[in-house]
């Protein structure tokens, strides 16, 4: 009997658990219901609750900042509040789209337009750049380290401003030109005077030049020398003048030049000979190379004996044998003797004592007129 009243309990018990197990696989679907409701319920609070709290946000146009206070949570609904009209060239900080949380800062950067010539061609630009060297720097355009800006590229950029860039670029060219020769004269004792006669061609030299060329937008501006030097040296040309007196062949036609009267004696000459040396010979073996006993002795080259106040030795070529002359300080004298030392102007005078004649020596620039065949009658 103690066993049966132990079991009764027993059985209440298990029938308890049963029921709320029931309970509980009953109601899931609903608790489940319930909790996704309260936690959707939160969501929606929270977002209501986000979007419509007030935000800080700092706006900032143009380097001036302005803290503006605000519902919105996308940027251009905060630019539609606030009546900032974003033009295509301006720049944001952040997307039209962004989302804006408190404390966010927007800059914008009003783009001015300017005018750009370069390059051959004029075109308007939008910058948010404030100076020439920044808007360059902003739209890419390329400045050589030559080229020429205006205004200069530290200058302030203000709207509608001309920008000008000229181009320059500098070239090195080698040139070349001749360098002219000279003409040396120098004198030719062996060469008639008034005849001249090229000794050695002249040949030009070379100059070499780097030469340097400025082009500004592609028109030549300058050109300097910066570099020359001789390649090649110039060779100067020679010439030789005659400085010898033509030898004038007289002879019985040739015409008489002029009249004159020497010593109470008048005649016509045919020539006159100036600056004429005069030496001295006498009979003897020394001045003539013949002995007493030479069958030649005493005669002369044209056969007259010799005869002091009458006969002169002479070179032929200058004056004809058997010719008078007029020697200024002597008288007339007739070229009737040769000598092997007599060449061009020069005189031998013969003179019957051998002391004078040695003693005669050498006597230069007298005048000599030559008068032909017949001798001058006395006065």
């Amino acid at each position: 009997m103690g066993s049966i009243h132990q079991g009764e309990p027993h059985v209440q018990r298990s029938s308890s658990m049963t029921f709320a197990l029931r309970w509980k696989r009953e109601n899931l679907r609903l608790i489940t219901g319930v909790a996704v409701f309260a936690t959707a319920m939160c969501l929606m609070f929270l977002v209501l609750l986000h979007g419509t709290a007030t935000k800080s946000i700092s706006v900032v146009i143009d380097g001036q900042e302005t803290v503006v206070s605000t519902k919105q949570w996308v940027l251009q609904d905060l630019l539609h509040e606030l009546a900032l009209d974003v033009k295509p060239h301006d720049r944001l900080s952040l997307p039209l789209d962004a989302k804006l949380q408190n404390g966010d800062s927007v800059v914008i950067d009003r783009a001015i337009p300017f005018q750009l010539t370069a390059d051959g061609k004029t075109e308007t630009y939008y910058t948010i750049a404030r100076t020439v060297a920044a808007a360059l720097e902003d739209l890419n355009v390329p400045v050589g380290e030559l080229d020429k800006v205006s205004p200069a590229l530290g200058s302030s950029l203000f709207r509608h401003d001309p920008i000008q860039i000229v181009r320059v670029m500098k070239t090195l060219e080698d040139q070349t030109e001749s360098i002219p020769f000279d003409t040396v004269q120098q004198n030719d004792a062996n060469l008639l005077k008034g005849k001249e006669q090229v000794v050695a061609e002249g040949r030009e030299g070379i100059l070499a030049k780097k030469i340097e060329k400025v082009y500004e937008d592609g028109v030549l501006v300058s050109e300097n020398v910066v570099d020359m030097k001789v390649a090649e040296e110039s060779v100067n040309r020679v010439v030789a003048l005659g400085t010898k007196n033509p030898v004038v062949v007289l002879s019985a036609s040739s015409p008489n030049i002029d009249e004159v009267t020497k010593s109470g004696v008048t005649f016509a000459y045919k020539q006159i000979l100036n600056n004429v040396s005069l030496t001295a010979y006498s009979i003897d073996a020394s001045s003539t190379g013949k002995s007493p006993d030479h069958p030649a002795y005493g005669l002369t080259y044209s056969g007259t004996r010799v005869t002091e106040g009458r006969t002169i030795a002479v070179d032929p070529k200058v004056i004809p044998i058997g010719w008078w002359v007029y020697i200024e300080g002597i008288g007339l004298r007739r070229a009737e003797d040769i000598g092997s030392g007599v060449k061009g102007n020069l005189i031998d005078i013969y003179f019957e004592n051998l002391d004078y004649a040695k003693r005669f020596g050498m006597k230069r620039g007298y005048k000599v007129y030559i008068i032909g065949k017949d001798k001058p009658a006395t006065n």
